[in-house]
C-alpha cells in the first residue's frame, strides 16, 4: 500500500465523505454533546449519508455515551440503520461530570448495519484471544441471537482460543495525546480487523488526531478521513505517514 492508500482530507464530513465510498467500514468518534465546551455540539445529518456511503456488507462504529445513544437513538432508526452489538472500552482512569456519583472509566462503541441487509450478510472476522484456561476438550455451540439477528454458533475448544469479550481494556491516551478526545489505535484496530477484510476501505468520518489510520496501516485496510479542522487534518497526516514506511518510489 502507498501513501495514496492512507489520506486525511480536512473540511466537513457530510460535504467530503458521501462521494468517496463506499466503505467496508465506516468509524465515527463524533462530538457527544455531553458538556458544555464550545467544540461539544452534536453533528446533525451525518448518519443518514454514512448508511448510504456503506457498502451491502459494511457497517459502522460509532463511538458514545450512554447518555449521547439514547439522545440519538432515533436518528440511526431514521438513517435506515439497524444496531447490532456495543462493546465497553474500559480505561485505566477516566473523568466525571459534577453531579456523578460513579468516575467516570469506560465507553460505548456501538455497531449498526444497513436496515435493508440481513445481519449475516454483514462481514465479521470473529476475533479470539488465547487465554482459555485449559480444561477437558469440549465443543460448544452458541444459542442463536435474540432479536433480528440470525442465528449462528461459534465453535471453541476449553484451553484454546476463545471469542473476544464484550468489555475490552486498554489504556487512555493521557499525556500523549494531540487530540483532546483520542483513541487508542489499538482499541480502534480490533475494530477494523472484525469488521472489514484486508485491503479494504475503511472511512473516518471525524478523523481528529488519524488513529484510525494508524490502525488502518498496522492491518493492512485503505484508510480515508475527514477532520474538519486543518491544523488537526495536517498532525494526523504525519502521524500516519510515521507509522511504516511507503512503498518505495511513494511520495507524501
Amino acid at each position: 500500500m502507498t501513501f495514496l492508500d492512507h489520506r486525511v482530507i480536512a473540511g466537513d464530513c457530510r460535504v467530503l465523505m458521501p462521494a468517496q465510498g463506499p466503505f467496508d467500514l465506516i468509524l465515527a468518534d463524533p462530538p457527544y454533546g455531553d458538556t458544555s465546551l464550545a467544540w461539544d455540539r452534536r453533528v446533525d445529518g451525518w448518519l443518514r449519508l454514512a448508511c448510504a456511503a456503506l457498502k451491502p456488507s459494511g457497517s459502522l462504529w460509532v463511538f458514545g455515551s450512554l447518555r449521547s445513544f439514547m439522545a440519538t437513538a432515533g436518528q440511526f432508526t431514521d438513517a435506515g440503520l439497524r444496531y447490532a452489538q456495543e462493546i465497553v472500552w474500559e480505561k485505566q482512569n477516566g473523568s466525571s461530570f459534577h453531579a456523578d456519583r460513579f468516575k467516570r472509566v469506560h465507553e460505548l462503541v456501538a455497531q449498526f448495519y444497513r436496515a435493508d441487509m440481513p445481519w449475516s450478510a454483514v462481514y465479521n472476522d470473529v476475533q479470539t484471544t488465547p487465554d482459555a484456561t485449559a480444561r477437558t476438550v469440549r465443543r460448544k455451540m452458541r444459542p442463536p441471537h435474540t432479536g433480528r439477528i440470525d442465528a449462528g454458533h461459534y465453535v471453541s475448544e476449553d484451553g484454546g482460543p476463545r471469542l473476544m469479550r464484550s468489555v475490552i481494556y486498554a489504556r487512555n491516551c493521557h499525556g500523549t495525546a494531540i487530540h483532546p478526545t483520542e483513541k487508542p489505535s489499538g482499541l480502534i484496530e480490533i475494530l477494523i480487523r472484525t469488521s472489514s477484510p484486508q485491503g479494504g476501505l475503511v472511512g473516518d468520518w471525524f478523523a481528529g488526531s488519524g488513529a484510525a489510520g494508524e490502525a488502518c496501516r498496522l492491518a493492512g485496510r485503505r484508510y480515508l478521513g475527514c477532520e474538519i479542522d486543518a491544523d488537526m487534518a495536517e498532525l494526523a497526516r504525519g502521524r500516519i505517514a510515521s507509522v511504516l514506511p511507503f512503498t518505495e518510489g511513494a511520495q507524501p
